[in-house]
């Protein structure tokens, strides 16, 4: 934020009530009225446009531009940070191996990001949190809201032969027409106790391969086609569908220090909690509302 006005206004006000004598012929100095803002619920969660669809904003070389502040959309019925949302029953197709990892992360494994580890990927394809995209012809990036990111080259790279493990992988990217391609692989492993694949505590394997397909149909949406295939925890590839909205241009992501904030960490227990059979984790909501949840919403459920 360019903080350069707030300061001369700062400045005149502090002038003003320097040279103001109280008495005849002065008037009280007004306070300068700063704007708020918009509200957390509101930064958070998207809102489907009204009126026809506008035309998709396309890069210099002709595939569409991706850039943008998205922001997620509840599906009826579907729960939020769930990898397994349009799976029946939400129910993930584990291996014995799998279950047994699931397991430990719900009853072992202090949740990743409760302590400032990287979410990475599906998980923050899967996450209610908004995020920026910032289109280049060679370059696609993708940034969080936890101050991380990822860089998907476009350029015609291939992987490479043994990638360091990582949290969001070792990224690709090509174009089919309009679609945006993102193939992954060399992430880390949920054994390590440090790495969940969504909100819920269910593993991701050093073995998982995603392939991640982003269209823009026009210019308020933003759609994901993804692919898990992780032969080592999930007996069969599965996949996660899910649309975002453009958030207004002036909206960016909000600075967030996971360390500074990270005051419980000592008290924090492993698992994600309660998940309910409605598939939303820490709490059991009979029936999510068809529009955006604000926070208020789930601080009653608690």
């Amino acid at each position: 934020m360019n903080t350069k006005p707030m300061l001369r206004v700062l400045a005149a006000v502090s002038l003003a009530a320097l040279v103001a004598v109280p008495g005849a012929g002065h008037s009280q100095v007004a306070k300068p009225t700063l704007d708020p803002g918009p509200s957390e619920a509101d930064l958070l969660f998207g809102k489907e446009p009204t009126g026809a669809p506008q035309p998709t904003p396309r890069l210099p070389d002709g595939h569409p531009d991706f850039t943008g502040f998205w922001k997620g959309l509840h599906e009826a019925g579907k729960p939020g940070g769930n990898i397994g949302k349009d799976l029946p029953g939400f129910k993930l197709p584990f291996t014995p191996e799998g279950e047994r990892v699931h397991q430990l992360n719900l009853t072992k494994t202090v949740d990743p990001e409760a302590v400032c580890i990287l979410g990475g990927i599906p998980r923050h394809d899967a996450s209610a949190l908004p995020f920026q995209v910032l289109s280049t012809p060679n370059r696609v990036g993708f940034l969080y809201m936890y101050n991380t990111h990822r860089i998907i080259p476009v350029d015609g790279r291939q992987h490479e032969a043994d990638p360091d493990p990582s949290f969001f992988g070792s990224a690709i990217g090509w174009w089919e027409g309009d679609t945006l391609v993102v193939d992954s692989i060399g992430f880390h492993d949920s054994v390590e106790g440090k790495f969940w694949i969504d909100e819920n505590g269910d593993p991701i394997s050093d073995q998982t391969h995603t392939v991640e397909r982003w269209t823009r149909p026009d210019r308020d949406h933003i759609h994901l086609d993804l692919v898990i295939n992780d032969p080592k925890y999930y007996s069969r590839p599965f996949t996660y569908s899910r649309t975002w909205v453009l958030g207004p241009a002036s909206q960016l992501p909000v600075e967030y220090s996971c360390a500074e904030n990270n005051v419980d960490a000592a008290h924090i227990g492993p698992g994600p909690g309660v998940i309910g059979p409605d598939g939303n984790r820490g709490y059991a909501v009979p029936k999510l509302p068809d529009v955006p949840p604000g926070p208020e919403f789930y601080e009653k459920k608690k």
